[in-house]
């Protein structure tokens, strides 16, 4: 961004009825504040070049540009003297002031203003982490929800994976008409609760393969419990701060320092207020003099963090349109408008007003609004202001998990189907038939195990 530094614009008039009498050429002064107007190359740009543009086009003049000297907008000195723009305006060194010109009295009444070609006010801008609220779920806060679903299916098929590893496995069942079951669905969500907490609970597997997904969950509980603690000091770390979401939580803590341009009409504004919440802000502003002489300043120490950036909202908007790591206030205060300055008695200003709103009614400004203020953080303020863990921080945790149930749930199959091998070359039967046989023991309830063998019977 480049330094805020003032331009002036001369305009020849291409209609007599735009100049004075007896003048041939007008001379324009404005700010140089991106997106106001900012260099790219050798040439300027910008909205209010682009409003410029339109107006000489409706009005029917050309204009030329250069940089006015002191790099202000105007402020009236002890001895009554005009500096900046509104300097330039008084002394005639420039007929008009296209800029982000803030129309005040006292300005007013040293030069006329046109019809406001934007409203504004005033708001602050700071990090986005300083501005954020504590959550009253924080001991969530580790994880996104994301991660928390991923943590939820990862524990509920653990523990379908234990139940169906302990049905399968001979080893760990081998004679299901006479043994009780000790892995029922109910203990094995115990079990791996157990581990999630690093406590156990027994009874503890005894086939292979049950055993290897046991060992795969409890290596995944202690990488997930300590990923959890990890993230969870640095969230509490970083939640440390004040959550500042108005003027009055600005001014009621001393954690975090603010300031706005010196000598500026934000400044005036909380100078000159009756309000005791700006005037305190005021005061502690003017004790520890911490003003910023321009806008980049301004962004960059919010930017670094404990200092908030106070001007007027549409500046701030740019700034957090460009900047992803701050956040403006909702609160807006103190709403004024930008205009175009003249001298006194200007023929200049009735016809600009007249424009301004021709440009405003057509939509004009508003284009131009959204195509100098387009943000270059869509989709990006939720990972700017979260810093829980993401399913993909721990993608590699989850694979091995699910590596590990594939692989416990195919050893204890092989198992199943070594043991049903055996028996069918023991009892030269099909391998199929009895492995049919054993799944069937192994999955149906005991009563149709009973009642199916009675029938079998019977039949023979």
């Amino acid at each position: 961004m480049t330094g805020c530094v003032a331009l002036v614009v001369c305009v020849a008039a291409l209609t007599a009825g735009i100049l004075a009498a007896g003048a041939s050429e007008l001379s324009i002064t404005t700010i140089k504040q991106e997106p106001y107007t900012m260099t790219r190359g050798s040439e300027l740009e910008g909205y209010c070049i682009d409003l410029i543009s339109e107006l000489s086009k409706k009005l029917g003049f050309t204009y030329k540009l250069h940089l006015v000297k002191d790099n202000r907008y105007g402020v009236k000195d002890s001895s009554g003297n005009w500096n900046g723009m509104i300097g330039e305006i008084t002394r005639g060194d420039a007929d008009l002031a296209v800029a982000p010109l803030t129309l005040t009295a006292i300005r007013e009444q040293s030069v006329d203003m046109t019809t406001p070609f934007m409203q504004t006010g005033i708001g602050f801008m700071l990090r986005r982490d300083l501005a954020s609220e504590e959550s009253s779920f924080s001991l969530l806060s580790p994880f996104s929800t994301d991660m928390w679903v991923g943590v939820l299916i990862a524990f509920l098929l653990t523990g379908l994976c234990i139940f169906l590893v302990g049905r399968i496995s001979p080893t760990e069942w081998a004679e299901p008409d006479t043994e009780e079951h000790s892995f029922t669905l109910l203990h094995s969500f115990w079990y791996i609760t157990g581990a999630l907490t690093l406590q156990g609970a027994g009874p503890h597997p005894k086939a292979p393969s049950g055993r290897l997904v046991s060992a795969i969950w409890w290596l995944f509980a202690v990488l997930l419990l300590a990923s959890y603690f990890g993230n969870f000091n640095s969230v509490m770390q970083a939640n440390k701060h004040v959550s500042i979401k108005s003027f009055e939580d600005l001014a009621n803590q001393d954690v975090i320092d603010y300031g706005t341009f010196e000598a500026g009409s934000t400044m005036l504004f909380f100078k000159n207020s009756n309000n005791p919440i700006y005037r305190r802000i005021y005061e502690n502003m003017e004790r520890k003099k911490s003003y910023v002489a321009n806008m980049e300043e301004g962004i960059r120490r919010a930017q670094e963090g404990n200092f908030a950036f106070i001007a007027e909202a549409v500046s701030l908007d740019l700034a957090v349109a460009r900047y992803c790591k701050l956040y403006r206030s909702q609160e807006v205060i103190a709403m004024r408008a930008y205009t175009i300055a003249a001298p006194l008695g200007s023929p200049l200003v009735k016809n600009l007003s007249i424009a301004i709103l021709q440009l405003s009614e057509s939509g004009e400004l508003t284009y131009l609004r959204n195509k100098w203020w387009a943000s270059s953080c869509v989709g990006a303020d939720r990972a700017q202001s979260s810093e829980a863990l993401h399913p993909h921080d721990l993608l590699g945790l989850f694979l091995l998990l699910g590596l590990g149930l594939g692989v416990g749930l195919l050893l204890a199959l092989l198992e199943l189907l070594s043991r049903a091998h055996n028996q069918a070359k023991d009892g030269k039967k099909s391998c199929c038939s009895v492995l049919t046989s054993e799944l069937n023991q192994r999955f149906c309830n005991k009563g149709e195990s009973a009642e199916q063998d009675g029938l079998d019977k019977s039949k023979a």
